[in-house]
């Protein structure tokens, strides 16, 4: 049951009741007519039994962006009902304008739509939809709430998709569908042209200038079917927040984008992610829907307030297979963390594959090293560059061991990527 507004006026308009006959009586009398008009009201104000709601899956949206959620609401009895209906979902869910007013004849049926715009990856549930049927007077009102359940997965967002078109075209340029063509070691045979001043002469075709009045080179394009496995950190390190973004939703972003560009280049593409142990497995090899398939195996991934077993990683690496891949280690340069648990399982990744790691750089780090106008900015710098020396020598240290670093702010990430992925195509070099 539940009461309107109605009902407070009604009882403050007693009060011209008792002005009129100022006796205790008279408030008494007044409170039993406003008693007895809200209990007719509520008996005669249609049964929420006679009402059915029905909920269509809204299915799937990016973080951030908005979808409706679509309930049906039918009218099974034999009177007019004036209903208030409540779409409910969890927070999250970002559920606005979710409350409905109509009027419902006998046996009629309406839809009835609300906007969600999600604020967090992940299964978003319904919580039900809550129906108040009103009497005539407007004075109370049955209420109930139906099970309508329904789920909404949000998947991440994907916002460095907007980098991909340009990194396309680099990619059409180097897979030979344009005028350029790049020459090198581990690289396809594509035809055969004149030579010009600046050109390799390792890529002479001699046989071939003996049979031409001039001197001819080979050209080449990259090579197809390459291996590209991503590695996700989800431990504690990866919860960090760079401005109001998690570490994991920018290198989850990195992902995505280094997947599609893969994808459309004829890449395998492999993806691991996990902490103390592996959460995520997925083989995307040959799939048209690559993208999507990783979209949907990252909405439900979350940190762990847990060490990363690099052991257990690399191991899942080598289980998709020896052949040399292109292995993107996203994880954050924390040099404790990469120390302690990275470190000692890099020599035998190295080994066998071309090994990058992708890392989140703090911009706040650096603005802090370069504050000193007081006592208090000065401590800070002193602590900022010391993190900085840190970070750098953990750097060093893995290039030397054959590991590139890319270590660049979040949203610069995905874009440093997708241009090491090509230049790496490029030379030859995955």
């Amino acid at each position: 049951m539940a009461i309107t507004g109605r009902v407070p006026l009604l009882l403050l308009l007693g009060l011209v009741a008792v002005l009129a006959r100022p006796a205790g009586s008279t408030a008494w009398l007044w409170l039993l007519v406003v008693v007895l008009l809200v209990g007719l009201d509520l008996l005669l104000a249609p049964a929420s039994g006679s009402l059915t709601v029905a909920r269509r899956p809204p299915g799937r949206v990016r973080a951030g962006h908005e979808t409706a959620s679509t309930v049906s609401v039918e009218n099974r009895g034999s009177r007019r009902a004036n209903l208030l209906v409540r779409d409910a979902w969890q927070p999250s869910a970002g559920a606005h304008g979710n409350r409905h007013r109509l009027r419902l004849a006998a046996g009629d049926q309406a839809l009835l739509s609300t906007p969600l715009r999600p604020t967090r990856r992940g299964e978003l549930a319904a919580l039900g939809v809550t129906v108040r049927s009103f009497g005539p007077l407007g004075l109370a009102a049955r209420q109930r709430t139906l099970e309508a359940p329904a789920g909404l997965r949000a998947v991440p967002p994907f916002e460095s998709r907007k980098h991909l078109p340009s990194r396309l075209a680099r990619l059409r340029d180097l897979d030979g569908r344009s005028a350029v063509r790049v020459r090198g070691q581990g690289t396809e045979f594509d035809s055969l042209r004149e030579y010009v001043r600046g050109d390799d002469v390792r890529s002479i075709d001699w046989r071939a200038s003996a049979r031409n009045r001039s001197v001819v080179v080979r050209t080449w394009q990259p090579e197809r079917d390459r291996r590209v496995v991503l590695v996700l950190d989800t431990s504690r390190v990866s919860a960090g927040r760079v401005g109001d973004v998690p570490r994991l939703d920018s290198a989850m972003e990195a992902a995505l984008l280094i997947t599609a560009l893969a994808a459309r280049a004829g890449d395998r593409v492999d993806v691991v992610a996990g902490d103390r142990r592996v959460r995520s497995r997925l083989r995307l090899a040959g799939a048209r829907d690559a993208t999507s398939r990783l979209e949907d195996a990252l909405a439900g991934l979350f940190p762990e307030i847990a060490e990363a077993d690099w052991t257990g990683l690399a191991g899942a690496v080598q289980s998709f297979g020896r052949q040399r891949a292109l292995v993107v280690l996203l994880t954050p340069l924390e040099p404790s963390a990469v120390e302690e648990g990275l470190l000692p399982v890099l020599p035998v990744l190295v080994a066998h594959h071309r090994v990058v790691l992708a890392s989140v750089q703090d911009p706040e780090v650096e603005r802090l090293a370069g504050r000193r106008s007081g006592l208090d900015e000065v401590y800070a710098a002193a602590a900022a560059e010391q993190t900085l020396s840190r970070r750098r020598a953990t750097a060093d240290l893995l290039e030397v061991l054959g590991v590139h670093v890319i270590d660049v702010p979040g949203e610069a990430l995905p874009p440093a990527l997708a241009d090491h992925y090509l230049s790496l195509k490029a030379r030859g070099l995955l």
